[in-house]
């Protein structure tokens, strides 16, 4: 019997328990401080709402019309947190904050058993104190819940392969499968896609070594089958496979055309996550152009595989969204923790280019964090350089700044230069701990303090007037522009039913009800296409509109 090391124990226990306090503590509070942000927050919170106030919860649904793009599980999610906490912003993005302490704790645990709790550590605060990540777990998309789903389905089926077998032979193909169905319920079958694509690579390179036998294919098909049957077996059954085709149809004009104008270059993922994971995107750069394997170097391919995966795949994509390479964050974590946990286990210091880049990269963090607050609270020094007369008028809503907003930014600075600092010398422990924790306090504290000041300049007239309206028996539309606001905010009955085919009888024809319009102020043409509209106020970048029910 294995004898375990009481000290090991311990010190595992701990770096646990910090664990999920620190996501308790960055992820849960002041989930709500800010309104949603449209379109994808504000359009996923609203599927949610409406499944309540239908009580269908099998039907996805904008507008109380089918809404062919998502499947239901993470609306479902939602929901539940609606049902606790009231529909509104916390319980929107209250899902993503309970996955993010999961990944955290998963994390921890297959670096523990990967190679020691110190690397499961490091791998898990790694991803708390990188930007997108720590900002994905506190926001209401579905990335963060798909993307888990996908990683362990990985993460099992490599367990099978690699001859870790457990009494049972068929538990982690069973496994795989379960948690692929959980994701292709969750976004779509991509989440079957990427899976496929990295082991067919990985196979490869291995030259199919301990490829799985039939049984385990097929008993992987089986869970996966069984999982999404839960919804699209129902849905097959209910519309027949009209209802399968439309869904498929929409999966397929993401991949190949620019939907809803999210064309963007080949490189753009490449920026998005170079950027955006700072700073474990330096700090994995030796491992992951690098030769440094280690005797567990096929999970360590297959890390890279799923990696460059992914962003092969999303890069030839012709709709380009930025959270649809955010499965590369979870690889690009890993490879961080392999070579922090080198530099540690050999006292090694980190190489002098990438001590310079991370202080570089984060002077360039800390200019953007501290110069943003300044700008809006002197934006007299940008707006005769705006064009758009929208941007332009937005900056006119009254928004209290202290003047202190800037600090953030600026004692951000001076804490990535202690922890390079740190770097340098050799404390490597002292110095990442002190990089991803000042990362993640910098983060937390910017989106209590400057976020929700820059969403009233953006979206926050608009959401304003939305809510004024919610409760009454009127119309509310946006003109000129898309939204999900409108509905949410608004609180829109099931009845009803309008959209942007129903603008003209709202603007012109015989309503029963009064009519409100939210324009943009570089909407000239509206005053000549609505009968009857009267200017209610301005405030913002918004106009707002009022026309009167032509007929009781």
């Amino acid at each position: 019997m294995e004898v375990v090391n009481p000290i090991t124990k311990r010190q595992s226990n701990l770096y646990l328990t910090i664990i999920i306090l620190s996501g308790i503590v960055f992820f849960i509070p002041f989930l709500g401080r800010v309104h949603l942000f449209d379109w994808d927050e504000i359009n996923f919170a609203e599927s949610a709402r409406e499944m309540i106030v239908t009580g269908n919860y099998h039907r996805v649904q904008i507008n109380f019309q089918p809404f062919w793009e998502k499947p239901p599980f993470f609306f479902w999610l939602q929901a539940g947190a609606m049902k606790l906490f009231g529909v509104n912003e916390f319980a929107a993005r209250f899902p993503n904050a309970i996955f993010g302490i999961i990944t955290l704790v998963t994390f921890f645990l297959i670096g523990k058993k990967y190679r020691s709790p110190r690397f499961g550590f490091i791998w898990a605060i790694s991803y708390l104190g990188t930007f997108l990540p720590h900002l994905y777990f506190k926001s209401g998309i579905i990335d963060p819940v798909f993307n888990y789903f996908i990683f362990l389905s990985i993460y099992f089926m490599y367990l099978d392969i690699s001859g870790q077998v457990l009494r049972h032979k068929f538990v982690y193909p069973s496994l795989a499968g379960l948690f692929i169905g959980l994701a292709t319920l969750t976004k779509g079958p991509v989440g079957l896609l990427v899976f496929l694509i990295s082991f067919f690579v990985y196979f490869i390179f291995t030259r199919f070594r301990n490829f799985p036998g039939l049984k385990k294919i097929l008993l992987f098909i089986l869970f996966f089958t069984i999982v999404c049957l839960l919804w699209f077996g129902q849905g097959i059954v209910d519309n027949g496979f009209w209802f399968l085709k439309e869904f498929l149809s929409y999966q397929a004009e993401l991949f190949l055309q620019p939907v809803a104008s999210h064309g963007e270059p080949f490189y753009y993922h490449f920026a998005v996550v170079f950027i955006g994971c700072f700073p474990i995107s330096i700090i994995t750069l030796p491992i992951l152009f690098g030769k440094r394997f280690d005797a567990n170097k096929d999970f360590l391919r297959l890390m890279k595989i799923l990696f460059w995966s992914v962003m092969i795949l999303f890069s030839i994509t012709t709709t380009k969204i930025v959270h649809y390479s955010s499965l590369t964050y979870m690889p690009l974590a890993f490879m961080a923790a392999c070579y922090i946990d080198l530099l540690i286990a050999r006292h090694q210091k980190m190489t002098t280019p990438l001590l310079v880049f991370i202080m570089s990269m984060g002077a360039v963090f800390s200019f953007l964090l501290a110069a943003l607050p300044y700008v809006a609270n002197h934006h007299e020094l940008i707006l005769p350089h705006l064009k758009d007369p929208f941007a332009a008028a937005s900056l006119n809503v009254n928004v209290h700044w202290s003047g202190f907003e800037s600090l953030i930014g600026i004692l951000y600075f001076f804490a990535v230069l202690l922890a390079v600092t740190f770097l340098y010398k050799k404390q490597t422990w002292r110095g990442i701990l002190f990089l991803f924790y000042s990362t993640a306090i910098c983060l937390f504290i910017y989106l209590l303090a400057v976020v929700p000041k820059i969403e009233k300049y953006s979206q926050g007239p608009a959401i304003s007037f939305y809510e004024s309206l919610k409760g009454k028996d009127v119309y509310v539309w946006p003109i000129g522009f898309k939204s999900y606001a409108q509905y949410f905010y608004a609180d829109k009955p099931a009845t009803p039913v309008y959209g942007k085919a129903d603008e003209e009888f709202l603007l012109k024809g015989n309503i029963t009800r009064s009519a409100y319009f939210v324009v943009k102020v570089n909407n000239a043409n509206f005053d000549s296409t609505c009968n009857n509209c009267a200017l209610i106020k301005q405030e913002g970048g918004f106009k707002f509109y009022k026309r009167e029910a032509v007929l009781k």
